[in-house]
């Protein structure tokens, strides 16, 4: 049985513990949050377990394999440092950390420590994304032409965000929070992306994250990338990830939805291949037990988060 810990019961938390909760070969053993209100609101889930508002403490009086790390961004490094140190391994949220020099910090730590080591990025797990990606290794666009992520918000933060951070400079911003997952799903597909110039739109608080992106990016061999985001606008929130070919267009729309079209058809609705679904907590047991797994380790992170820090500056 895998002894887990969870730092950080927010939304993103507690969606996570309840995938550790279901799952049979996992045994949440503590967890841990600043607000002891939270704690004992998440007892009522795990049951009579060791719960804590000091991670130290967790690292030093709990029995742990696995401690998944769902803070905010600026404390990712300090924290998953410490848990790597304790020998442990680590599930962390996007992204790695809160600057280019902490991921790469923690990459390495990572390594050096022989630990698992992996990220919170569900659209790996998904069927929408996974049967994009099917679709596009079988050559349904035909050689990529140009890739558009579209990231259109009424309002950031969500209503479902309200807090401080999300709406910050520091570590919030929907191309941090949204886009983030994208840069990775592009790597992931397509390959390296390298930006190459940007327009951000900030607010006259100069504490508030961005409003707005226009970015322009290449793949290796040339392939434009662009990044249109906007916050703030009428109409419906709309995410689109798009990739054009010499054969087609294909589409993944809203996290979960396809669509596309070959030369000279119409766009229409693709049913995503729901045996495609993965699981991220699966695929840890596997890991954790030797075996091979398909997860995005703390180098995919910090190579996401090279693009997303040369795009969040001014």
């Amino acid at each position: 049985m895998i002894q887990a810990a969870i730092i950080g019961l927010g939304a993103i938390g507690q969606r996570v513990l309840s995938s550790f909760i279901n799952h049979p070969e996992i045994r949440i053993s503590a967890i841990c949050d600043q607000n002891p209100d939270v704690t004992r609101e998440t007892l009522e889930k795990t049951g009579d377990i060791l719960s804590f508002t000091d991670h130290v403490l967790l690292l030093k009086e709990a029995d742990v394999d696995l401690v998944y790390i769902a803070v905010p961004p600026k404390y990712h490094h300090r924290i998953a440092a410490d848990v790597m140190l304790a020998g442990k391994h680590v599930l962390c949220e996007k992204p790695l950390a809160n600057s280019l020099e902490e991921a790469e910090s923690l990459a390495a730590l990572a390594d050096e420590k022989g630990i698992v080591h992996a990220m919170n990025f569900p659209l790996l797990y998904s069927a929408g994304s996974s049967t994009f990606a099917s679709l596009i290794k079988e050559g349904y666009i035909g050689k990529p032409r140009r890739l558009e992520l579209k990231m259109h918000f009424p309002a950031w933060p969500r209503p479902w965000q309200q807090n401080e951070w999300v709406a910050g400079k520091e570590q919030g911003g929907f191309v941090l929070e949204v886009g983030v997952h994208y840069i990775h799903q592009i790597q992931r597909i397509f390959g390296p992306v390298t930006v190459l110039d940007k327009s951000v739109q900030f607010p006259e608080d100069p504490n508030s994250c961005e409003i707005g992106i226009l970015a322009r990016l290449q793949l290796e061999d040339g392939t434009p990338v662009v990044i249109d985001g906007l916050s703030g606008i009428a109409g419906d929130e709309e995410i689109r990830f798009t990739a054009y070919g010499t054969e087609g267009t294909l589409s993944l729309l809203n996290w979960a939805d396809l669509e596309g079209g070959k030369l000279g058809e119409k766009v229409l609705p693709i049913e995503a291949d729901e045996s495609l679904t993965g699981s991220l907590v699966l695929e840890l047991t596997k890991a954790l037990k030797g075996e091979k797994a398909n997860l995005a380790d703390f180098h995919e992170g910090l190579h996401a988060q090279t693009v997303l820090e040369q795009l969040r500056g001014e």
